[in-house]
């Protein structure tokens, strides 16, 4: 295969059509981290097929221990991987595979019956689901390079973002009211029946077609990377050959330029702090704030919609003042509101400021994507993506155990709000000193 020039890989991909193509698979893959991974196939999995699961562990514990595994695996493997992916060309055929694979494992949630012997089948599925959905992250970011240029990178991985959203509430709808809402024993406006699980089992079938059916267009209109020199002996270095060239490549960065470093660790923390807000929210919403059961499901919706609409707005300011300043402002932005949330109570204020909150957190995701990939070498932007999949496993501990923490100490949920404060003024802190990648483009393209 003949080598290129690695600039030639930015923007090769970057017409409107394929630039939907690609927010598609963002709006696809929703099916698998909300409906089967955190809000409907997870807790049938818990609640139902293992809650009579005998012995002293129950099935939460299982899930956690399940979910980690597959981030230890993610962790270790997330780096090498986006290197060989770029160095062989093969960026979009292992998008394809890993995603497949992905669909493969939610369609065999279809056969985890609600029995607690089928709890082991279940686990292994949404382990090894969860595993090859974090890694097909890394070649789809990485393929942000290709369907954007360098006037229109933020604006268009906050539409990535913003279709990812919209496609979990979109989906979580369909799967409410079709499929579980109501009771007795036929549920949703089909009316299936739950026994056996049947309802849930069907709803892993729909999100695997759903997730299918939206992957396809990215796969189809996106052409593969060419073969670049851009990092040379990775795409024949074996195994364990590759961490010795991922190591030789991060010694590189940090001789040519240590902001890239300094992003890594910074966005590790401020992401796990983002993730904590909507990890933690619903529950200080009804613990603290008195919102109803009832009404969570729809504060979750609203906090998507608004956390999709600033992303999709934020992407065009990250355009012409660039990346940073995005993150920075709506970091401090969060810091202003969940400061002022310790403070207030009752539904509407909550509503109100947690509503301001979440807006940020939109913004802030997309943003830090676009940051990464203005600063990634060309051509090796899947290694960067990957490092950034590695390094926020990494964090991820931190909000929970420092939200946790300050539960515990003052006895009170409401002051988990510091411990998810602290996270994202660490983040912040650490990214202040890392200069902003390069924005100088005619802002009229």
């Amino acid at each position: 295969m003949t080598e290129v020039n690695a600039e030639a890989t930015i923007g090769q991909a970057a017409g409107r059509g394929q630039i939907v193509a690609w927010g598609l698979w963002d709006w696809g893959s929703s099916a698998f981290q909300a409906v089967i991974l955190t809000f409907v196939f997870s807790v049938y999995l818990t609640d139902k097929v293992g809650d009579d699961l005998p012995g002293g562990i129950n099935a939460s514990s299982w899930l956690g221990w399940a979910i980690a595994t597959a981030g230890v695996i993610v962790a270790l493997t997330a780096p090498i991987s986006g290197q060989y992916f770029d160095a062989s060309a093969r960026r979009k055929r292992a998008l394809a595979v890993l995603t497949a694979l992905t669909i493969l494992a939610m369609t065999g949630l279809f056969f985890v019956h609600d029995d607690y012997n089928d709890l082991w089948l279940g686990l292994a599925l949404l382990a090894f689901g969860s595993t090859v959905f974090e890694l097909a992250g890394v070649p789809y970011n990485a393929m942000l390079r290709q369907v954007s240029t360098p006037a229109t990178v933020g604006r268009v991985s906050g539409f990535g973002w913003a279709m990812g959203y919209f496609g979990g509430i979109f989906l979580l709808l369909i799967c409410y009211f079709g499929f579980i809402a109501g009771a007795g024993d036929n549920r949703g406006l089909l009316g299936i029946p739950t026994d056996d699980g049947l309802n849930i089992r069907l709803v892993a079938i729909l999100a695997a077609v759903w997730f299918a059916a939206f992957a396809l267009p990215v796969l189809l209109s996106v052409p593969e990377i060419p073969r670049t020199g851009a990092d040379p002996g990775a795409a024949s270095a074996g195994f364990l050959g590759s961490y010795r060239v991922l190591w030789r490549d991060l010694r590189e960065l940090w001789a040519a330029d240590r902001r890239t470093v300094g992003f890594l660790l910074a966005s590790a923390v401020f992401r796990d702090g983002l993730a904590g807000v909507f990890t933690f929210g619903a529950v200080l919403a009804v613990r603290v704030y008195g919102i109803a059961d009832s009404d969570v499901l729809l504060f979750g919706i609203a906090a998507n919609v608004v956390a999709a609409l600033g992303a999709v707005v934020a992407g065009r300011f990250d355009d012409r003042v660039g990346p940073k300043a995005v993150i920075v402002v709506s970091l401090v932005s969060m810091l202003i509101w969940g400061v002022v949330l310790l403070f207030v109570s009752g539904p509407v204020l909550f509503w109100v400021f947690g509503l301001l909150l979440t807006v940020a957190v939109g913004p802030a995701q997309a943003s830090a994507r676009s940051f990464l990939a203005r600063l990634a070498p060309p051509g090796r932007e899947g290694q960067l993506f990957g490092l950034y999949t590695t390094t926020g496993r990494a964090a991820s501990f931190l909000a929970p155990a420092l939200f946790g923490f300050f539960v515990w100490v003052f006895d009170a949920e409401r002051a988990g709000i510091v411990g998810l404060l602290i996270v994202l003024a660490v983040g912040l802190a650490v990214l202040i000193p890392v200069r902003g990648p390069d924005t100088s483009f005619d802002p009229e393209v």
